[in-house]
Protein backbone atom coordinates (compact mmCIF):
# COMPACT_ATOMS: atom_id res chain seq x y z
CA UNK A 1 0.00 0.00 0.00
CA UNK A 2 2.03 3.40 -1.06
CA UNK A 3 0.71 6.75 0.47
CA UNK A 4 1.11 9.08 -2.72
CA UNK A 5 1.55 11.94 -0.66
CA UNK A 6 4.36 10.86 1.66
CA UNK A 7 6.24 9.78 -1.29
CA UNK A 8 9.46 12.01 -2.12
CA UNK A 9 10.85 13.27 -5.53
CA UNK A 10 13.28 10.04 -4.98
CA UNK A 11 10.95 7.57 -3.89
CA UNK A 12 8.93 8.51 -7.15
CA UNK A 13 12.41 8.40 -8.98
CA UNK A 14 13.00 5.15 -7.73
CA UNK A 15 9.05 3.55 -8.00
CA UNK A 16 9.25 5.07 -11.98
CA UNK A 17 9.99 1.29 -13.89
CA UNK A 18 7.14 -0.40 -11.69
CA UNK A 19 5.39 -2.61 -14.29
CA UNK A 20 3.99 -5.82 -14.74
CA UNK A 21 6.65 -8.22 -12.94
CA UNK A 22 6.94 -10.52 -16.28
CA UNK A 23 8.18 -7.67 -17.93
CA UNK A 24 11.30 -6.32 -15.86
CA UNK A 25 14.61 -8.08 -15.68
CA UNK A 26 15.64 -9.61 -12.80
CA UNK A 27 18.03 -6.86 -11.97
CA UNK A 28 15.35 -4.43 -11.75
CA UNK A 29 13.17 -6.89 -9.77
CA UNK A 30 15.00 -6.84 -6.97
CA UNK A 31 15.80 -2.98 -7.04
CA UNK A 32 12.58 -2.26 -7.28
CA UNK A 33 11.31 -4.89 -4.44
CA UNK A 34 13.87 -2.92 -2.17
CA UNK A 35 11.96 0.15 -3.34
CA UNK A 36 8.91 -1.04 -2.58
CA UNK A 37 9.83 -2.34 1.00
CA UNK A 38 11.25 1.17 1.67
CA UNK A 39 8.62 3.11 0.84
CA UNK A 40 5.00 1.41 1.11
CA UNK A 41 3.12 1.53 4.43
CA UNK A 42 2.30 -2.31 4.50
CA UNK A 43 3.55 -4.94 2.75
CA UNK A 44 1.84 -8.43 3.10
CA UNK A 45 2.67 -11.87 1.09
CA UNK A 46 0.28 -15.01 1.45
CA UNK A 47 1.69 -18.29 0.89
CA UNK A 48 -0.52 -21.51 -0.11
CA UNK A 49 1.53 -24.17 -0.56
CA UNK A 50 1.09 -26.88 -3.20
CA UNK A 51 -1.17 -29.74 -0.97
CA UNK A 52 -3.49 -26.85 0.04
CA UNK A 53 -3.90 -26.28 -4.16
CA UNK A 54 -4.15 -29.78 -4.35
CA UNK A 55 -6.89 -30.00 -2.23
CA UNK A 56 -8.72 -26.56 -2.63
CA UNK A 57 -8.20 -25.76 -6.29
CA UNK A 58 -5.95 -23.11 -7.91
CA UNK A 59 -8.66 -20.82 -8.53
CA UNK A 60 -10.15 -20.77 -5.46
CA UNK A 61 -6.85 -20.83 -3.30
CA UNK A 62 -5.66 -17.82 -5.22
CA UNK A 63 -8.71 -16.03 -4.37
CA UNK A 64 -8.21 -16.78 -0.71
CA UNK A 65 -4.72 -16.06 -0.74
CA UNK A 66 -5.64 -12.67 -2.57
CA UNK A 67 -8.17 -11.81 -0.28
CA UNK A 68 -6.08 -12.39 2.76
CA UNK A 69 -3.22 -10.33 1.82
CA UNK A 70 -5.47 -7.49 0.78
CA UNK A 71 -7.08 -7.50 3.95
CA UNK A 72 -3.69 -7.60 5.55
CA UNK A 73 -3.18 -4.47 3.45
CA UNK A 74 -5.68 -2.35 3.46
CA UNK A 75 -7.69 -0.61 6.17
CA UNK A 76 -12.00 0.29 6.00
CA UNK A 77 -11.56 3.12 4.05
CA UNK A 78 -9.03 1.93 1.59
CA UNK A 79 -10.26 0.92 -1.79
CA UNK A 80 -7.53 -2.30 -3.49
CA UNK A 81 -6.95 -2.93 -6.81
CA UNK A 82 -6.56 -7.13 -7.69
CA UNK A 83 -5.42 -7.74 -11.39
CA UNK A 84 -8.55 -9.02 -12.94
CA UNK A 85 -10.21 -10.99 -10.25
CA UNK A 86 -12.93 -9.91 -7.91
CA UNK A 87 -11.76 -10.61 -4.15
CA UNK A 88 -13.55 -10.35 -1.32
CA UNK A 89 -11.77 -8.02 1.08
CA UNK A 90 -13.19 -8.04 4.97
CA UNK A 91 -12.67 -4.14 6.29
CA UNK A 92 -12.36 -2.18 2.76
CA UNK A 93 -13.23 -2.62 -1.10
CA UNK A 94 -11.83 -4.17 -4.02
CA UNK A 95 -12.24 -3.48 -7.14
CA UNK A 96 -10.78 -5.74 -10.36
CA UNK A 97 -8.66 -3.77 -12.72
CA UNK A 98 -7.90 -5.76 -16.29
CA UNK A 99 -4.58 -5.78 -16.81
CA UNK A 100 -3.91 -3.89 -13.80
CA UNK A 101 -0.24 -4.40 -13.07
CA UNK A 102 -0.11 -2.00 -16.37
CA UNK A 103 -2.57 0.32 -14.78
CA UNK A 104 -1.86 0.51 -11.14
CA UNK A 105 1.19 1.23 -9.28
CA UNK A 106 0.08 -0.78 -6.41
CA UNK A 107 -0.79 -3.72 -8.55
CA UNK A 108 2.40 -3.31 -10.48
CA UNK A 109 4.49 -3.50 -6.99
CA UNK A 110 2.51 -6.76 -5.31
CA UNK A 111 3.40 -8.36 -8.76
CA UNK A 112 7.06 -7.61 -8.37
CA UNK A 113 6.51 -8.49 -4.61
CA UNK A 114 4.83 -11.54 -5.37
CA UNK A 115 7.61 -12.30 -8.43
CA UNK A 116 10.88 -12.05 -6.58
CA UNK A 117 9.54 -13.88 -3.20
CA UNK A 118 8.47 -16.87 -5.64
CA UNK A 119 11.65 -16.76 -6.99
CA UNK A 120 13.71 -16.56 -3.57
CA UNK A 121 11.31 -19.81 -2.63
CA UNK A 122 12.27 -21.50 -5.70
CA UNK A 123 16.17 -21.14 -5.68
CA UNK A 124 15.84 -22.31 -1.83
CA UNK A 125 14.20 -24.85 -3.26
CA UNK A 126 16.94 -26.00 -5.88
CA UNK A 127 18.99 -26.14 -2.18
CA UNK A 128 16.63 -28.94 -0.96
CA UNK A 129 15.92 -30.29 -4.43
CA UNK A 130 18.88 -30.64 -6.45
CA UNK A 131 18.36 -31.56 -9.95
CA UNK A 132 15.62 -30.16 -11.13
CA UNK A 133 16.90 -26.83 -11.96
CA UNK A 134 14.60 -24.70 -10.27
CA UNK A 135 17.40 -22.01 -10.13
CA UNK A 136 17.00 -21.35 -13.42
CA UNK A 137 13.20 -22.12 -14.49
CA UNK A 138 12.20 -21.10 -11.08
CA UNK A 139 9.31 -23.65 -11.37
CA UNK A 140 8.15 -22.81 -14.50
CA UNK A 141 6.86 -25.87 -17.15
CA UNK A 142 10.12 -25.53 -19.00
CA UNK A 143 11.64 -28.42 -21.15
CA UNK A 144 13.86 -28.77 -18.61
CA UNK A 145 11.70 -29.29 -15.52
CA UNK A 146 9.70 -31.49 -17.70
CA UNK A 147 12.92 -33.44 -18.33
CA UNK A 148 13.60 -33.20 -14.55
CA UNK A 149 10.32 -34.71 -13.49
CA UNK A 150 10.81 -37.43 -15.65
CA UNK A 151 13.88 -38.43 -14.58
CA UNK A 152 13.34 -37.75 -10.83
CA UNK A 153 9.74 -37.81 -10.41
CA UNK A 154 7.61 -34.75 -8.43
CA UNK A 155 8.93 -33.67 -5.22
CA UNK A 156 6.61 -32.36 -2.38
CA UNK A 157 6.60 -28.61 -3.52
CA UNK A 158 5.25 -29.94 -7.04
CA UNK A 159 1.29 -29.71 -7.31
CA UNK A 160 -0.40 -33.08 -8.15
CA UNK A 161 -3.11 -31.76 -9.58
CA UNK A 162 -1.08 -29.88 -12.16
CA UNK A 163 -1.20 -32.20 -15.25
CA UNK A 164 1.09 -32.31 -17.97
CA UNK A 165 2.42 -35.27 -19.78
CA UNK A 166 5.71 -35.69 -18.13
CA UNK A 167 4.05 -34.71 -14.87
CA UNK A 168 1.63 -37.69 -15.26
CA UNK A 169 4.37 -39.99 -16.49
CA UNK A 170 6.47 -39.88 -13.80
CA UNK A 171 3.87 -39.21 -10.75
Amino acid sequence: MFDHSRLSLRDLRRLSALNDSKKVKPELREELFAAIEATAERVVVAIRPAAVIDREGLHRTNIEALSSALTGVCDSHAVTFSDGFEVPVRDGSSEKLIRGDSRSAAVAAASIIAKVVRDRHMQRAADLFPGYGFERHVGYATEEHRDALQRLGPTSIHRRSFKSAAYESAA
